[in-house]
């Protein structure tokens, strides 16, 4: 049976009501985590959608021989979409239930709750003279606003709108520690809920990125050549942070209550964001924040040295940085390899190409308070990701053009490295002994060959040593410190951990073509065996292996670094390991795994430039797939159902009804989605389009049955989708594929 693993990379866009859609969407997100969790550890599974995803995982098993592990190890959010990650990251690592934010979102993220009690209408009469603005308000959001609404809700709106506007002006109406109030109420109802197993193998880190905007700025200092450097003011901030294998918490709850109520501090309708109304928050909640100068000099490093920490204020993360796909791209670097991966970036997109705060609707020229304010806010956040993308497209089209090169160099290595050992008996059946001893033999052989280009090698080799060794750091020091002592050392084989990556990743890559080549034979004994390996040196990457570094210098750094490590240690007992892993293979078939590894310093030497110093360790293509309204067509057929759009963007924040229904839309079009993405790692007509549609529709009644006695306010909604279900088509029109 071929183990494969679908690694999501998150990225939730902002859309102030629109979180509660998006909630939807990583509610699936996480319900697909858990099935993929019960298919691997044979348990049942504790919801009807999830009993769906799970019979889908057996059947593309049953059909495919892949046993698929679906996992979310990288989530980055801004604004609303940054809410929805933190608790999402939280559920993952912690294995508590995520329905409490449901709760929040359905019960809690009302105007009227919002309100800060301080911008409420002190009495029935103030400001009766604004009641009229509301209506205008209602009539520019089209004629058709409230079709279809019964008159129960249709006066909800009403009456809540009526209210927003005689509430306080010229000041942000919603409240920050009420705001900070709901979360904090939300993660306590998630520890309190019942707690299952994480959802990621224990060896698999997961990042959370979140961005926010620091409004005031703090210096950055830029080298020049005249002057020799310069200070400038930066206004975008990410807040990381990471569960590192088992570690026990994610991280304390104040701090992801900061990061969320941060990057959601959405300019006008929330005050800005400082420490000091968190800290009003835990003290009336009467809660302690043991780790609170700890957690202030790590995300706010530059404000804590200048000690600004405690006065810096935020504002929403979407002004700037509305699609995070940069510090998650970032993060892919970290990732252990156990078996082979699928990567996917999934952005969520609750209303692809329309603006959150729409000024004008008309196709004059816009006016002075039009452009000042489109320049000053919706402008950036709604900048697209063509940037981000073509990034990625940049990174896969190089990653094919080395794959092609290396094809063609294979003839070549390969007569290369047979003729330094002869077409032998003992190359089919090497030892652990005879494996090192041919390794250095190549890997001098490789080096002769190359030429004057070697040096060149040897040099981008240097610049990754160091930023390896940087990296791995607790205490992370200046690269260029470390390329010095680096360049006085005659050899940096001792430290050079990227290149025994890319040299198993590259082996497991072959050890994967024979499989496809020969599915008859089983390959997936040799594979685990590179894949085990292959987490030795992995695991060194990490800082929590260096532990604590005292050194006075870079040199002495190098040497601890290097003695910690200890690689040389690891290579013997990886010969043994791919010694035996090759005697495991058909006897056909030996020579290719094996010339892969012993001929893998030639084909580095070729193509480590081309890939920028990534090498084969980043030799997978990654893949973008997006999840909005649009793309999951099914039940909606592409019609507009979302109603958080009314109102720009805030529409979901006035009725209850409205909230339902994009929550449950949200769940929808994020089970349609995720049932896409997980069939298209598959091979290629894996699964017929009736058995597609049969998984869609079982995941569909499952979300109705689950959700039906919560979302109490739109039962039209659940008998027009029942019915919808029905009649739904096993086309592949219908599985979002084509």
């Amino acid at each position: 049976m071929r183990e494969k693993e679908l690694r999501l990379a998150l990225v939730c866009y902002g859309g102030i009501s629109l979180a509660v859609y998006m909630h939807g969407v990583t509610k699936e997100v996480w319900h697909l985590a858990r099935a993929s969790r019960a298919f691997h550890d044979e348990s049942e599974p504790a919801e009807p959608v999830e009993a769906a995803y799970l019979d889908l995982l057996k059947t593309a098993e049953a059909t495919t021989g892949i046993k698929l592990r679906v996992l979310a190890d990288i989530v980055a959010g801004a604004s609303a979409g940054g809410i929805n990650g933190v608790f999402l990251a939280h559920a993952v690592a912690s294995g508590q239930p995520l329905d409490p934010l449901t709760a929040m979102w359905l019960e809690k993220a009302d105007i009227e709750e919002l309100l800060d009690p301080a911008a409420r209408a002190p009495s029935k009469m103030s400001k009766l003279w604004a009641s009229p603005i509301a209506w205008a308000v209602a009539g520019r959001q089209g004629d058709k606003w409230d079709d279809g609404l019964d008159a129960s809700t249709r006066d909800e709106i009403h009456a809540k709108l009526t209210r927003f506007v005689r509430s306080r002006w010229f000041e942000p109406p919603f409240g920050g520690e009420t705001f900070d109030a709901m979360l904090l109420g939300a993660f306590d109802a998630m520890a309190a809920g019942p707690v299952g197993p994480r959802l990621l193998p224990d060896e698999q880190p997961l990042d959370l990125f979140v961005t926010v905007t620091d409004f005031r700025g703090h210096p950055e200092t830029l080298p020049l050549h005249s002057p020799p450097k310069i200070v400038e003011t930066e206004h975008r901030l990410t807040l990381s942070f990471r569960d590192d294998r088992n570690a026990s918490e994610f991280a304390d709850v104040a701090g992801l209550v900061f990061a969320a109520r941060a990057t959601a501090s959405f300019p006008g309708a929330f005050p800005p964001f400082n420490v000091a109304e968190l800290d009003r928050a835990l003290e009336t909640a009467n809660r302690p924040w043991p780790e609170r100068a700890a957690f202030l000099a790590r995300v706010l490093p530059r404000q804590a040295v200048a000690g600004a920490a405690e006065s810096t204020v935020l504002i929403d993360g979407s002004v700037l940085a509305n699609a995070p796909f940069r510090p998650a791209i970032g993060a892919l670097r970290d990732r252990p390899a156990r078996r082979e991966v699928d990567r996917r970036f999934v952005y969520i997109d609750p209303k692809p190409g329309k603006k959150s705060i729409s000024l004008s609707d008309s196709d004059a020229p816009p006016g002075f308070f039009a452009t000042l304010f489109g320049a000053m806010s919706d402008i950036p956040r709604t900048q697209p990701i063509r940037d981000n993308l073509e990034a990625i497209a940049g990174r896969t089209a190089r990653i094919e053009r080395t794959r092609r090169i290396v094809e063609a160099l294979r003839p070549r290595v390969e007569a290369s490295v047979e003729s330094l050992f002869g077409r032998t008996l003992f190359i089919d059946r090497p030892t652990a002994a005879r494996l090192a001893t041919w390794r250095s033999r190549a890997s001098e052989r490789a080096a002769r060959d190359a030429g004057h280009s070697y040096y060149a090698y040897r040099e981008i080799v240097r610049t990754g040593v160091a930023d390896s060794v940087r990296h791995a750091l607790p205490d992370r020091i200046d690269t260029t410190e470390l390329e010095t002592a680096l360049a006085l050392r005659p050899d940096v084989d001792g430290l050079d951990l990227r290149f025994r990556i890319r040299r198993l990743r590259f082996v497991a890559r072959r050890l994967a073509v024979l499989a496809d080549e020969n599915p008859a034979a089983d390959y997936e004994a040799p594979r685990k065996a590179v894949f085990a390996c292959l987490a030795r040196y992995l695991e060194r990457e990490s800082p929590a292996f260096l532990g604590k570094i005292e050194a006075t210098d870079a040199t002495a750094l190098l040497d601890l670094v290097e003695q910690r490590w200890d690689l040389h240690t690891i290579d013997v007992q990886t010969d043994g390991v791919m010694a035996e892993a090759i005697a495991n293979c058909l006897r056909a078939h030996r020579r290719q795994p094996l010339l892969a590894y012993l001929g893998f310093p030639f084909y580095d030497v070729a193509t480590l430039a081309l890939l920028q110093g990534e090498g084969f360790d980043e030799f997978d293509p990654v893949m973008v797939d997006r999840i909005s309204p649009e793309d999951a067509i099914s039940l909606s057929g592409g019609a507009t159902v979302i109603k958080g759009t009314q109102f720009n963007s805030f529409g979901a924040f006035f009725s209850r009804s409205y909230r339902e229904n994009d929550y449950l839309w949200g769940r929808l079009h994020g089970a349609e989605r995720m049932i896409d993405i997980l069939i298209s790692s598959l091979p290629g007509d894996a699964l017929t389009a009736d058995a597609i549609a049969r998984a869609k529709k079982a995941a569909f009644s499952g979300i109705l049955d689950a959700e039906q006695h919560r979302l109490t306010m739109i039962p039209e909604t659940f008998a027009e989708l029942r019915a919808r279900i029905v009649t739904m088509a096993g086309a592949s029109e219908t599985t979002g594929l084509d």
